[in-house]
């Protein structure tokens, strides 16, 4: 059988700088044909190679069997081929029809029927999206759902999707899934590039992995488990991916929470943290943990409850209070709320504790220089310059600029939303080293992921939340993901619900 797509050879050099090296890789229709690897290994050269945003140095490209050259993007949508990147290309002023036929309109349009013609596509998708909505109003899921349609108004013969769930909810994440699996059944053939592993044993037929602008090898999950395919993209095996934890002592306590109550439906909250503790906060999407962390961080109000921190009252209004308190919070949002992309990395370090690069007010280049040197070195952030901006990272080391920000400002208590969200295999395990540092230097530290492995190898025990509440901790002998969502799911009310404890109660 004729694959529907064909990439033999493919090279392609920057300055001489070998970004992929002779990559083979096919596709057929019908078929999801994942495609993994650390950020750099050169997935998304490959792709724009096969969406024509880029040429090759050398190897060829092949439609069905035919030799073609793309002239650019435009001549490979033309041919059927369409990416969809993890930064969507849509206008936001203009509406979800105007987006869906962007480059096809006619000089007279027929409103009425452009508008028909989408929602038509939309609902083959399984949602119900006004096409005269403008772009802007919708929800990133929604978004991604017109960029699908965008797609499948073109004939669409492969489409390739980027990283497309690391910004949305389980449920949409769920969601986008089956579309892709419907799309799968319509004959089209897919390329799946993602992070999370479990969503590319859960959709793909075929993974290939690339290390390093090299193409490692090309599997099916049946054949290779998840810990056999991770050394194949990092060198190193599964029980190596959180690192060895450091030996910590368990210290004084440094947060307690009592009763915290917040307008947006979380309701008595209560829980404690200790000195060189790692806490994670498990539970569903929307169950309101990060909610409880942007609140203990001044971001939000605290309608009921009281917070002690080292033994004092606590109840920050702002951040900037919170800050000046020694707490610390990695966002959610890394590129909203963690860093500044278009400022100088070394701004972007320094920020959170600027009084280090001054005296008497005076800023000092020289301070900072030394102070960022010793940053970029003990975090490991591969960058050009210090003076750069953080849009110029990977998504990795973007993160470790905002831990840099946090190791800078020394805090007593640090918060994670979704430190690796986003964030490749290898880059994740330097992060977890990280974490893993900041308790062993006696700070407390409290992690929010919607990964249960990776709660469940951080962490020193696991706080379930559900619908608002608090329902239960799992020490490491319940380790387990079934346990966690049975908590996450089950009011306390009910029967066999574990009682949230104490930091002091856990360790007396």
């Amino acid at each position: 059988m004729t694959a529907l797509i064909e990439l033999q050879a493919i090279s392609k050099n920057f300055s001489g700088i070998h970004a992929l090296r002779e990559v083979d890789f096919d596709l057929n229709a019908g078929e999801v044909h994942a495609l993994v690897g650390e950020n750099g290994a050169g997935k998304s050269t490959l792709m724009r190679v096969l969406g024509g945003e880029m040429r090759p140095s050398g190897g060829r490209q092949l439609i069905e069997g035919e030799e073609i050259r793309l002239a650019g993007p435009t001549d490979a949508i033309r041919r059927g081929i369409a990416v969809i990147h993890q930064e969507m290309a849509l206008a936001p002023d203009l509406t979800v029809a105007e987006n869906i036929f962007l480059g096809q309109l006619p000089a007279q349009i027929n409103w009425s029927r452009l508008n028909e013609r989408a929602r038509k596509l939309i609902e083959r998708l399984g949602f119900a999206i006004s096409p005269r909505a403008e772009v802007s109003s919708l929800p990133v899921a929604h978004q991604q759902v017109v960029e699908i349609a965008k797609a499948l108004s073109r004939d669409v013969k492969a489409i390739v999707f980027d990283e497309p769930t690391a910004v949305l909810s389980t449920g949409d994440a769920t969601r986008l899934l089956q579309i892709i699996r419907d799309l799968r059944a319509d004959g089209v053939g897919v390329v799946y590039i993602s992070h999370r592993l479990d969503e590319i044993y859960a959709i793909s037929d075929r993974i290939t992995v690339m290390k390093d602008g090299r193409r490692v090898g090309t599997v099916t999950p049946a054949e290779v488990p998840v810990q056999d395919l991770i050394p194949m993209m990092v060198g190193r095996p599964l029980s190596q991916l959180f690192g060895d934890k450091p030996e910590t002592t368990i210290g004084d306590e440094i947060l307690r929470v009592d009763g915290m109550c917040l307008p947006n439906g979380v309701r008595d909250v209560s829980f404690a943290i200790r000195a060189g503790e790692v806490v994670g906060l498990g539970g569903l999407v929307g169950s309101g943990r990060t909610e409880v962390a942007r609140a203990i961080f001044g971001a939000d109000p605290v309608s009921a409850g009281k917070m002690v921190l080292k033994g004092r009252p606590y109840s920050p209004r702002t951040p900037k209070q919170a800050v000046r308190r020694g707490v610390g919070l990695v966002p959610e949002d890394r590129k909203g709320q963690g860093v500044v992309l278009d400022m100088a990395i070394a701004k972007n370090a320094t920020m959170a504790n600027s009084a280090r690069v001054t005296t008497a007010g005076f800023f000092r280049p020289d301070a900072e220089a030394s102070l960022v040197q010793e940053l970029i070195r003990s975090l490991r952030i591969k960058l050009g310059s210090m003076h750069d901006p953080v849009s110029s990272l990977s998504g990795g080391n973007q993160q470790k600029v905002v831990l840099a920000k946090w190791f800078n400002a020394n805090p007593d208590l640090v918060i994670l939303d979704e430190p690796t969200r986003g964030v490749d295999v290898g880059a994740k395990t330097e992060i977890y080293s990280l974490i893993h540092r900041l308790a062993s230097e006696g700070k407390a530290v409290i992690v929010i992921s919607s990964e249960h492995a990776e709660l469940f190898g951080l962490c020193d025990r696991v706080l379930v939340m559900g619908e608002g509440e608090l329902r239960g901790e799992l020490q490491p002998q319940d380790f387990e993901e079934e346990k966690l969502l049975a908590l996450s799911m089950m009011r306390q009310s009910q029967p066999g619900t574990v009682r949230p404890q104490t930091a002091r109660e856990t360790h007396a």
